[in-house]
């Protein structure tokens, strides 16, 4: 009887550990199987280490912007689209990180886990995408940032459909610099960047916006309060942040038209950092987000520990504060959309190289960021901010809203220029961010680009 006990317990362990090794096996295989069958020593769909076989990305017009050919990628017939178009496809190499190619290679090569590469057998090619982007109007923002590093973005906020995403600087995909490794005097710093995904910088006084709307939900009588302005202000307990300019007595609407540092300083602090940081966080400060199944670089705001003098300067956009481009984009989406944009995407459809759509990205909004009156308010105040100020004859047609940015750095370097806003037009629902790296003055080198990409853009969504 004892032996029989024994060879029954024998048996049960022998089960107990096959099974075991059956369930390793399975979820080993249902967390790699992609990697393995996607592996670059995979002769199948990579040439060396690039990759030789993939479906086809095209824009939103049906403009081809990189396919396969006897076992080559080969890109847009334009060198000025195949740059302008290369951060947000990627690379063959995968240099560029979240580029389609590389974040939607499954796709792109047709790999699913019940049939593995099955579609590259059967068709020669894997699945296509199509795109939000409409290639000619990143050409456009590419030539407008002339050479120049920054990005460009514009999306509609009520779709949430991305239109342009340009980063520079930037390579011809069809011939590779040959120095680029070497990067002689910084020329390719940051090149496989995806500036408006992954960069973030000093926001300087776009984020203004900001402090407009916690002053407006937390300060009940800022729109008769008034500020004066002398070119500098002295911070109580020591401290003293300067102005651009001497506006003297000035409302809360004309100060931020005019951009006042002094009255912004004086603004957070009567907000306090408890209040300010409350509404950064949210409005998306200090979290992640994800654009589809790309991460976008996060936007930190910190103010926990400071004095009246730091908060002062965060509150007109410098201290520590850095802002993430695609971020800025979609709270102006917020503002412009009664606080309630639609989440930003690049990737329309997916498609089986004989038509079928298996995949299409939908409008989803991003939940309610501001309340709809403080949303309303702050737009009214942003539109008066080109009405009496950056004037409506730098935009033509479209009647924008908006505010510039010129963000201060540390050692020297010339300020990054800002220019940020949107369309209040019923029949231009786009919103835009403009970063010129460098570029001195959002007045002079960012409203200038926005300006000739958004009448692109308003050009594109007309026709």
């Amino acid at each position: 009887m004892k032996s029989t006990t024994k060879r029954a317990y024998a048996l049960y362990a022998l089960v107990a550990f096959f099974m075991a090794g059956i369930i390793f096996f399975v979820s080993t295989l249902t967390i790699n199987a992609s990697s393995w069958a996607l592996s670059r020593y995979n002769k199948h769909i990579y040439d060396g280490n690039t990759l030789n076989v993939a479906g086809s990305i095209y824009d939103s017009k049906g403009e081809l912007l990189v396919g396969t050919q006897d076992g080559q990628r080969v890109y847009n017939d334009n060198q000025t689209i195949r740059k302008a178009t290369l951060h947000a496809i990627g690379d063959s190499d995968g240099y560029i990180s979240t580029g389609i190619q590389s974040v939607y290679s499954d796709e792109l090569i047709g790999y699913n886990f019940i049939n593995g590469i099955y579609s590259i057998s059967k068709y020669g090619t894997g699945n296509n995408i199509r795109l939000t982007l409409d290639a000619d109007v990143c050409a456009t923002a590419l030539n407008a940032l002339n050479g120049r590093k920054g990005t460009v973005g514009v999306y509609n906020y009520k779709t949430g459909e991305i239109i342009c995403m340009v980063s520079s600087p930037t390579y011809d995909p069809e011939n590779k610099p040959t120095d680029i490794n070497e990067n002689p005097n910084g020329k390719y710093d940051g090149i496989y960047l995806n500036r408006f995904l992954s960069g973030v910088y000093t926001p300087g006084s776009v984020f203004k916006a900001i402090t407009c709307i916690s002053a407006v939900n937390n300060i009940s009588d800022i729109f008769s309060q008034t500020f004066y302005c002398d070119g500098s202000i002295d911070i109580p307990g020591g401290g003293e942040v300067k102005c651009s300019g001497v506006h003297g007595t000035v409302s809360f609407k004309d100060a931020f038209a005019h951009s006042c540092n002094c009255a912004f300083a004086t603004i957070a602090n009567e907000l306090g950092a408890d209040a300010l940081a409350a509404t950064a966080n949210e409005l998306g400060f200090n979290k992640a987000f994800k654009m589809g199944d790309t991460v976008i670089a996060k936007s930190s705001f910190d103010v926990s520990s400071v004095n009246n003098t730091d908060l002062a300067w965060a509150g007109i956009g410098q201290y520590t504060t850095l802002l993430n481009p695609y971020h800025m984009m979609t709270i102006m989406g917020a503002i412009a959309n009664s606080g309630n944009p639609a989440s930003p995407y690049v990737v329309k459809t997916i498609e089986t190289p004989d038509g079928k759509i298996i995949d299409e990205t939908k409008t989803q909004n991003v939940g309610q960021l501001i309340e709809p009156e403080t949303a309303d308010t702050v737009r009214d105040m942003m539109r008066y901010n080109v009405t009496s100020y950056y004037g409506d004859w730098q935009f033509p047609g479209l009647e924008i809203a908006g505010k510039t940015g010129t963000a201060e750095l540390d050692g020297g370097q010339e300020s990054h220029a800002w220019f940020t806003g949107f369309s209040t037009k019923e029949d231009c629902p786009l919103a835009f961010v403009v970063v010129v790296e460098n570029g001195g003055s959002g007045y002079y080198e960012a409203i200038p680009v926005a300006n000739t990409v958004m009448q692109a853009a308003y050009k594109s969504i007309s026709e």
